[in-house]
């Protein structure tokens, strides 16, 4: 179908490279190289100025981008509602998850989400809330769920569900045999934290802030299993989700330490684009999680 060969142009001009594209797509290079070709050769137009290090549209690829784009929506639309008529929910869902939310909440979402709508094809990025919310903006994610308080006013952002967070130490460290932890005594500690750009790496930074806590020396690391590994290691404190490490606390290697001042928790939300979405797919996901089990 003509829709193959667009979908392929676009995500081509989206990823900017041959290659990622053809991975994307899980096609081979060649073969999405034919597909633009059989496209300039019906349109009678060069679409795409090719180098080894870019893709830059011509001008008369710049029409048809802007055309296809909204040719797929519309044909999108169609199917969904030629779907919603006869019961069934096919096509593609693309998410985009945090990776606190990717690694430890979305896999049993997922589950349960193909078991009812097993005909829809389903692809999951995982990075850092920043790369997320970008992904939602250039349309190559339908809807992210990350961590945090977010301010982004061209997007969407609903309150999914709570999360507990905890400060961890080793079970050797001093402080884990304290009963209460003040402010005090979280002064002058050595703390992993996570990348900037990441939801934990912000809510981190809030605490430390907030409480005015002087830092020692500190580590970052790029995951919540680096962030654990090291913190399992003696590297120093980290605040994490209680949802990344239930097993290491059951296991007794990590303790989380009882902060003065009561529970911690943050938001973890549910961001789209601000237009309307027409695709079926997506509407059934954020309906399936609506209830999602709290942490």
């Amino acid at each position: 179908m003509i829709t193959d060969s667009l979908h392929i142009f676009v995500t081509v001009i989206e990823h900017r490279n041959f290659s990622r594209a053809a991975e994307t797509l899980n096609l081979s290079q060649p073969g999405v190289s034919l597909h633009i070709r059989n496209l300039e050769r019906e349109l009678g137009a060069k679409l795409l100025h090719r180098s080894p290090k870019y893709v830059r549209l011509t001008e008369a690829g710049q029409v048809l981008y802007q055309r296809a784009k909204v040719i797929l929506s519309l044909y999108e639309e169609a199917k969904s509602q030629i779907q919603l008529m006869h019961g069934t929910v096919t096509g593609t869902l693309k998410i985009g998850a945090s990776f606190t939310i990717g690694e430890y909440v979305l896999p049993k979402l997922l589950a349960s989400f193909v078991q009812h709508h097993p005909q829809v094809d389903v692809q999951v990025t995982i990075a850092n809330t920043e790369g997320i919310t970008q992904g939602i903006r250039s349309n190559t994610l339908d809807l992210g769920l990350v961590e945090g308080e977010l301010q982004q006013n061209d997007l969407e952002i609903s309150h999914w569900m709570e999360d507990e967070m905890l400060v961890i130490a080793p079970s050797t460290h001093p402080l884990s045999r304290i009963p209460r932890i003040t402010t005090e005594l979280l002064q002058e500690q050595t703390w992993v934290f996570r990348e900037l750009g990441s939801g934990t790496r912000a809510y981190h930074d809030r605490f430390i802030e907030r409480r005015g806590v002087q830092v020692k020396r500190s580590f970052i690391l790029s995951s919540n299993q680096g962030v654990k590994e090291a913190v399992l290691s003696g590297l120093g404190l980290s605040v994490l989700s209680k949802l990344a490490i239930e097993k290491e606390l059951l296991s007794g290697e990590l303790v989380a330490l009882p902060i003065e001042g009561g529970r911690l928790t943050r938001a973890l939300s549910i961001v789209q684009r601000r237009e309307p979405q027409d695709m079926l797919a997506p509407l059934m996901f954020r309906q399936h999680i609506s209830h999602p089990i709290q942490s």
